[in-house]
């Protein structure tokens, strides 16, 4: 049996392809959550076969910390090179968004890890600070492993993990709800854009909402954060009257949690994320950029081990 790797056709009976393929899920799960680019996730993923293949098993004791391993360093230096192209980014920039499995959902871990809102969080990490959170942090790998996969010493790793750690606390979501709650919030959020009831939206929206729209530069989106429930309400309001009838959402979970698939007149128009505080929406994450729209035909399968 061969596997088809983008332009080049692997041997997947090959003891490297198979322990490849067995962990496969997991690889692009860590990259993923150090880049937030499916598409970054999927070249570290390429590059880090290429490197593996050539590798003499016999001399690798854990396999899956050693694919990590090169998985860690590709996406850091993905992450440095990304870092450059998000400097002239046009707008926000926004996580790639994943269609996930009722699987992930339920695996809270997992799914408060890949939601948009602590994805956010970790776009505020150096690259290593970034690598070394979500190892030890999300995978719960040993510092001597990490320390090998970033090129520090485990005591310096300690000492980044800490910092790591107090950043995100300090910026992360004050809680995370459970998926009923904001598929609740969410739905009674569609029910008045569909209506255009101006006031059942504000009912539904934090007083505080922050609303993250991503087109880059290829759609109209909005080039700053909308800040407020009157002015995210009027904002979103204004932009769906102008389509009226032929604006539908339909329910989906992004990233772990419920989401919306938007689309006018049966053409996809992006995909909504939100973050719920309470029962009241806190945080949504509009994405429109169609270059980050390529994966929403399927779920993403995703994995911790």
């Amino acid at each position: 049996m061969s596997l088809f790797w983008k332009d080049s056709v692997v041997d997947a009976a090959d003891p490297a392809t198979e322990s490849f393929v067995a962990h496969r899920n997991l690889l692009f799960t860590v990259a993923y959550e150090m880049l937030g680019s499916a598409a970054d996730a999927e070249d570290v993923l390429q590059e880090t076969w290429l490197r593996w293949s050539g590798v003499d098993l016999t001399e690798v004791r854990d396999q899956r910390a050693y694919l990590v391993r090169i998985t860690t360093r590709q996406a850091i230096n993905r992450m440095r090179t990304m870092s450059r192209r998000k400097e002239s980014y046009v707008g926000p920039w926004l996580p790639e968004p994943l269609l996930t499995s009722p699987d992930v959902a339920q695996e809270v871990e997992l799914a408060e890890s890949v939601s948009m809102a602590l994805m956010l969080v970790l776009e505020t990490l150096a690259p290593t600070e970034r690598a070394v959170f979500v190892l030890r942090e999300v995978f719960d790998v040993g510092y001597e492993e990490i320390a090998a996969a970033v090129g520090k010493t485990p005591a310096a790793v300690r000492q980044i993990a800490h910092r790591a750690r107090r950043h995100v606390e300090a910026r992360r979501p004050r809680e995370v709800v459970p998926a009923k709650v904001t598929r609740a919030a969410l739905d009674s959020f569609h029910g008045a854009l569909v209506t255009g009831d101006l006031q059942a939206l504000l009912d539904v929206l934090a007083p505080d909402v922050v609303l993250l729209g991503d087109g880059g530069g290829i759609k109209q989106a909005a080039r700053r954060p909308v800040l407020g429930a009157d002015k995210v309400a009027r904002f979103l309001l204004g932009g769906i009257g102008k389509h009226g009838v032929a604006f539908s959402g339909t329910p989906t979970l992004v990233n772990g949690a419920p989401g919306l698939i938007i689309t006018v007149g049966g053409e996809v128009e992006g995909v909504l994320a939100c973050h719920v505080e309470g029962d009241r929406i806190a945080g949504l994450y509009f994405v429109r950029n169609p270059e980050k729209l390529t994966r929403i035909g399927e779920e993403t399968p995703l994995s911790l081990r």
